[in-house]
């Protein structure tokens, strides 16, 4: 019974975060996993990876319905990412220790400080202005710089997607989170698989109960999400951001 406690509150919180943010279910379930139930990490990565893919693609669906998801732009996003992933995670097994260990709790923390503060209100009308070229060059560069801090640090990739979609590429804020989740469905179960192939099978009732949650939670959040005006988005984005850094700063440091 407290194990599926546990399940449900890890996937409450990676699919409201998912659906409503476009945040990596990792950064919410893995903790939750390790801390409470003593999971091993990889194993702990490894479930959060797989809720992770469900959870996202499902989250893109809702957003692409409602017309908040750049397809095009996404997909060049995508190869610079998972490209400077593997550059990242060479340049960070070189090193004797991972200086930014704590980088994506205290980022999640500002990131929520700055929706709060600073809200999203660009239109999908300024974001035509750009031409296809500055589009897809944008893409590129901020898909190299997020896929090289995931891969250093381990995490993050949700919430660097959404920080630099919104306040470098100046995406709209419905449409940034589209498109972070379109992007990780892909990086997700790239990632989940590669874990399955060196770590084996994870718990399957740990895994089953993870994917379910979240993908409901995430489903019910990016519906949500679409309904709501940019003002509403950013307020409770930025709460939500800033709740769940505190959490995890609470539980990561005390």
């Amino acid at each position: 019974m407290e194990a599926l406690i546990v399940y449900l509150l890890a996937g409450l919180g990676a699919g409201v975060g998912t659906g409503l943010a476009g945040l990596s279910a990792a950064a919410v379930i893995a903790p939750m996993l390790i801390t409470f139930l003593g999971f091993d990490a990889y194993e702990a990565v490894a479930i959060a990876l797989a809720s992770d893919v469900l959870a996202s693609a499902a989250s893109a669906w809702v957003y692409g319905k409602n017309k908040n998801l750049d397809i095009k732009n996404g997909l060049v996003m995508m190869v610079a990412v998972l490209i400077f992933t593997m550059v990242g995670s060479y340049v960070a097994s070189l090193l004797p220790d991972q200086t930014m260990g704590n980088f994506s709790v205290i980022m999640t923390f500002l990131l929520g400080i700055k929706f709060l503060i600073l809200p999203v209100m660009t239109t999908k009308e300024a974001m035509g202005e750009k031409s296809l070229q500055r589009k897809i060059a944008e893409s590129v560069v901020c898909g190299a710089v997020i896929g090289f801090i995931c891969g250093f640090t381990g995490a993050g990739g949700g919430m660097m997607m959404l920080l630099i979609l919104t306040s470098v590429m100046h995406y709209e804020l419905k449409t940034a989170v589209g498109t972070s989740v379109f992007i990780m469905s892909f990086t997700a179960f790239t990632g989940a698989v590669s874990h399955v192939v060196i770590g084996g099978i994870p718990d399957l009732t740990a895994l089953f109960f993870c994917v379910l949650f979240t993908f409901l939670f995430a489903r019910w959040a990016a519906g949500f999400a679409n309904k709501a005006s940019a003002v509403t988005l950013n307020r409770i984005v930025g709460a939500f951001l800033a709740v769940l850094g505190i959490a995890m700063m609470i539980v990561r440091f005390f």
